[in-house]
């Protein structure tokens, strides 16, 4: 497979990844990061991070947007909850196992 090909599926299983987490907006970052390792800004700070390497400026707030198909403040007012104490210690032990 030539590099542009493996770019271009790459970048299409990446479209498929942001459409399936938009569709479950029920999954919380927490949660992500529990299970995962990575969460939606997670994604957001990858993206910007590889627009940088390209020379191209990106913000913290852009890049956020473009993860999150709207400005970040306006998608966790929608869809993220309160974590429970039960995802904060989850979120915790993940973190002293992996980190």
């Amino acid at each position: 497979m030539d590099k542009a090909t493996q770019t271009e599926l790459e970048a299409a299983a990446f479209r498929r990844l942001l459409a399936h987490l938009d569709a479950r907006k029920d999954v919380q970052n927490i949660d992500l990061m529990i299970h995962g390792g990575f969460c939606r800004n997670c994604l957001a700070d990858w993206y910007r991070e590889a627009a940088e390497a390209q020379g191209i400026e990106m913000s913290k707030d852009d890049a956020r947007t473009h993860i999150y198909g709207e400005p970040f403040a306006s998608w966790k007012a929608k869809h993220q909850k309160e974590a429970t104490p039960e995802q904060v210690v989850a979120f915790e032990a993940a973190q002293k196992k992996h980190g």
